[in-house]
């Protein structure tokens, strides 16, 4: 596979990543109304489903990082200087977070926090930064030798080599690494595939065209199938894991089916680039203080009202939202909150 030197950004990728970030918030709400019936996975249908369908969200994520990383950066660049700007804008909102959480919400620890910090295990969301940082380590050596990861053979050797580890954590027991190095590995595919659709944008949306009621029934089968697979597995074998699990052969499929369909899907839409921008651009400080306002939500909410999906995911979004808004309004506080 040949890579393109002309690289055109496509405003497609901002609404994918407010798409995720949707995404990821309705994962962790409708966890917890399936907590709160006990994962009853059998009467809880609707929930689960949801709870699976949008799985792609955080694999997604790291697919947009690489993408827009790819399309922000030449040939050539300065390590160092590269380094300095992307850890300086995720550092300071991580470390923040990570007090808050780590000190005021979840406050019974086993570990210390400078291990809580390393791992990202300060709340259950932040395990994704850990790894986004050793992404960024190795995305110049990437972005200096994507011809040769384009060449089909090492195409076809990553994705035996992704779905094998997939399978491995997922079916038989997890890697036997730190948290944030087995996300990076199980995601490494998937951010090598981000950038190396930077370069071949038309290619995929004339492909995605050609062949889109096949992308849109393949999309509609792996939904039902990951949660049907999901559901049976926990039934079985009574780990939450089973559903919860991110990380999954067929995820990584659905979530590369599912990257391509919208963005061609999108692509048609006329946008209105700086509404979508500046909504995407909120995306960072939603991923990091949502679950500050699920835990307050459902204090502060009868849980009957939340125990429907789209009640708990609009009370946790509109004031997410609201704060990132208001964040954004006060100078170089967003430098500290992300």
């Amino acid at each position: 596979m040949s890579v393109p030197i002309s690289k055109k950004y496509n405003p497609s990728i901002d609404l994918l990543r407010i798409v995720s970030i949707f995404s990821v918030v309705l994962i962790h709400t409708s966890t917890k109304i399936l907590e709160y019936y006990n994962y009853d996975l059998v009467n809880q249908t609707f929930t689960l489903f949801l709870n699976q369908a949008f799985r792609f969200a955080v694999p997604l994520f790291f697919f947009i990082s690489a993408f827009v990383l790819e399309l922000n950066y030449p040939q050539d660049f300065n390590y160092f200087s590269y380094l300095k700007k992307r850890f300086s804008r995720l550092f300071l909102p991580y470390l923040f977070w990570s007090l808050i959480y780590y000190y005021f919400v979840y406050t019974i620890n086993t570990k210390s926090f400078f291990t809580a910090f390393l791992l990202g295990d300060a709340s259950y969301q932040l395990y994704f930064v850990p790894s986004l940082f050793i992404f960024y380590l190795v995305f110049p050596f990437l972005h200096r030798h994507i011809k040769f990861f384009a060449r089909k053979f090492i195409l076809i050797f990553l994705l035996i080599v992704q779905l094998s580890l997939l399978s491995l954590d997922y079916y038989f027991q997890p890697l036997p690494f730190p948290h944030p190095v087995s996300v990076f590995l199980l995601n490494f595919n998937i951010f090598v595939l981000g950038i190396l659709a930077s370069h071949h944008q038309v290619k995929i949306l004339d492909f995605v065209k050609k062949y889109q009621i096949l992308f849109i029934s393949v999309f509609l089968i792996l939904a039902g199938y990951i949660t049907l697979e999901g559901r049976n597995l926990y039934l079985q074998n009574q780990n939450y894991l089973s559903f919860y699990s991110n990380w999954r052969p067929v995820n990584f499929i659905y979530t590369l089916v599912f990257s391509a369909l919208f963005f061609y899907i999108f692509s048609r839409f006329k946008h209105k680039t700086v509404f979508i921008n500046k909504i995407a651009s909120y995306s960072f400080f939603v991923y990091l203080v949502h679950v500050i306002i699920i835990e307050i939500t459902w204090i502060l909410i009868p849980h009957p009202f939340l125990s429907h999906p789209f009640f708990f995911l609009l009370a946790t979004l509109i004031p997410s939202y609201l704060l990132a808004f208001l964040v954004s309004k006060i100078p170089h506080l967003s430098k500290i909150t992300g």
